[in-house]
């Protein structure tokens, strides 16, 4: 044996991978565990969906390999998505790429334009799968700040040294803190990356989870001359094992990423796309019932993070609530104690950056009787 790749040195197992061993063995041995830490929805699909996966999968000729790109009526399904929900023309033969996944778009990306030693500008608080994945290709994390709200710090932004960077990527809505944007925060994002001959990737997962107004970076006017977006059915249509992703972009981009792609899987099962492509034409009613239930379980939450000090904006969307700690307290020592002493887990800040030293995340994705538990548990 000669030893491991000298790139996974500086990388860690993802924290939900190495915490939920911890966390399922405490159940294993009897822990009645409330799972508050991680944003994997707990509902169901809609029927429609279901019964578009049943169907296909009793066909004997669906089980074979599918195109690397997906089939053409899975591409159009996204396209009228994008065009109905967010006002953004996409080609479907060109423009849309079809991933399982979004978090795989995210190596796909970096695979397709990071050579050793390009920078990566990364938000902090940001998803950790940003920096890994820079690391991983050897290429360096430039972190940029954001401000109490969510939005970068432009005064740092602007005194950076961007000749190196190739890459910047974007959250909004923005996980952990649950930040919306806005479109003028777009045309700012947009401006800066042309400014600085840099691709910029907004990646929008939670684009409909609690958010009034659902927006895509692609709607700005001349958004695909810089920027690509990667967007996903997890979230949005409870369909987080199916592994249903795009990316939508200008058409040179999408081709040169759809050759890592096509090295690296054989293609979508037929009956998923098909799934997916029924949950794309779903009515406006699926999410306005979607985000009633999320709205009684994040007034729920409210009231366990009152119980623990905790401070928090009322006006921030997607799956999670975003917490700042009382001041002189710690935010591991919380993590700790609800896990040890409450059997509540909930997720602490620091693992999204240091800009999260101070805070920790709670998830929507556990039925309200259990957030009730919660609360129940926490009260003197």
């Amino acid at each position: 044996m000669k030893g491991f790749a000298k790139r996974i040195e500086e990388v860690q197992e993802y924290y939900f991978s190495a915490k939920l061993k911890e966390v399922n063995q405490m159940i294993s041995d009897g822990k009645p565990i409330i799972n508050l830490g991680i944003g994997s929805p707990d509902l169901a699909p809609a029927k429609e969906v279901i019964q578009a996966l049943n169907h296909t999968a009793e066909n004997s000729q669906s089980h074979g390999y599918q195109a690397y790109q997906g089939i053409p009526e899975l591409r159009v399904a996204m396209a009228e998505f994008y065009q109905r929900e967010f006002r953004v023309r996409l080609n479907p033969q060109t423009e849309i790429l079809p991933l399982m996944g979004s978090k795989e778009g995210i190596m796909h990306i970096s695979m397709t334009f990071l050579n050793p030693g390009d920078q990566v500008l990364i938000p902090n608080p940001g998803y950790p799968t940003y920096r890994s994945v820079t690391q991983l290709l050897e290429a360096e994390s430039i972190f940029y700040e954001l401000d109490e709200s969510g939005n970068p710090n432009w005064d740092q932004l602007n005194s950076l040294d961007c000749n190196k960077v190739k890459l910047m990527w974007v959250n909004y809505p923005q996980m952990p803190t649950g930040a919306l944007g806005s479109l003028e925060l777009f045309e700012k994002l947009i401006a800066f990356a042309k400014q600085n001959q840099l691709i910029l990737i907004n990646d929008n997962p939670y684009s409909h989870i609690l958010n009034p107004q659902p927006i895509s970076l692609l709607e700005v006017s001349g958004a695909k001359e810089v920027a690509m977006e990667l967007n996903s059915l997890s979230k949005t249509f409870n369909m987080p094992g199916w592994r249903v992703g795009m990316l939508c972009g200008k058409d040179e981009w999408v081709k040169a990423v759809m050759k890592v792609k096509s090295n690296m899987d054989s293609g979508m099962f037929l009956g998923i796309q098909k799934g997916a492509i029924a949950a794309l034409r779903l009515g406006k009613n699926w999410f306005q019932d979607l985000n009633e239930l999320y709205t009684n379980r994040r007034k729920l939450v409210w009231k366990l993070a009152d119980l623990l000090d905790l401070s928090y904006s009322k006006s921030n969307g997607g799956l999670f609530v975003w917490c700042k700690i009382a001041e002189g307290k710690s935010a591991d020592e919380l993590v700790d104690y609800l896990l040890y002493e409450k059997n509540i887990f909930i997720t602490p800040g620091k693992i999204f950056g240091s800009g999260g030293e101070n805070y920790v995340r709670i998830s929507l994705c556990m039925p309200e009787f259990k957030i009730l538990e919660a609360i129940k548990r926490i009260k003197p």
